[in-house]
């Protein structure tokens, strides 16, 4: 198969898992392991989480209902919390190997689910790490924000409205993305999808599917 475009997700693929601050956090304030996770996965289309990535709420509400979750689920947290610690570290090989993409002609996008809070698509807290995102943001050739839609992935339909922009079929496409979930609508549209559970590894699997070296 010919690949013509390459469609990458942002949070745990061009930067560092935000599951890894999670982690931390939750190591910080005497949580069980993955807990944030756990939260967010309850009830996955209509919780807190869900509703911020669409922007049916703002930050303050999701503090107080993501903080409801949590009570109900054993422990004390507050959203506010969970928002302080989102945005990861830039992978700088992802970066090198998205420059590379774009010299070789491949058409390439970004499908974030993000929420409106922190500064930018990658949801920063600091002017310095807002502009970072912003530079490799502006390489893609289209960015979709789920905050920005009011869809978010798994949504088959925020997958559609990539390939739409970009003017491919979804057979063109090779997928990135950190979690399991989001990856299945990508393949089932026809797209080839790669789940991202380190830097080199993505690296090394989208070189293989694209039949070329990648820094």
């Amino acid at each position: 198969m010919t690949y013509t475009t390459v469609i990458f997700d942002f949070g745990g693929v061009i930067t560092a898992s935000p599951f890894e601050a999670f982690n931390r956090l939750e190591a910080e304030r005497g949580l069980p392991r993955d807990f944030i996770r756990r939260v967010n996965a309850a009830d996955p289309d209509g919780n807190a989480w869900a509703r911020f990535e669409r922007a049916e709420i703002d930050a303050a509400a999701f503090d107080s209902l993501f903080a409801a979750e949590a009570r109900a689920m054993g422990h004390e947290l507050e959203g506010e919390a969970v928002l302080a610690v989102l945005a990861g570290a830039v992978r700088p090989a992802m970066v090198a190997a998205l420059d590379t993409l774009k010299a070789r002609d491949f058409g390439t996008g970004c499908i974030t689910n993000n929420v409106p809070s922190g500064k930018g698509a990658g949801m920063a807290r600091s002017e310095e790490l807002a502009a970072e995102v912003a530079a490799i943001m502006a390489r893609f050739d289209h960015v979709i924000e789920s905050s920005k839609v009011g869809v978010r992935k798994p949504d088959p339909r925020i997958y559609e409205m990539m390939c739409e922009a970009l003017g491919v079929q979804p057979a063109e496409c090779v997928y990135l993305d950190d979690l399991g979930i989001n990856c299945k609508p990508a393949s089932q549209l026809g797209m080839h999808a790669i789940k991202v559970t380190s830097g080199e590894q993505a690296l090394a699997d989208l070189s293989a599917v694209l039949g070329m070296e990648l820094p």
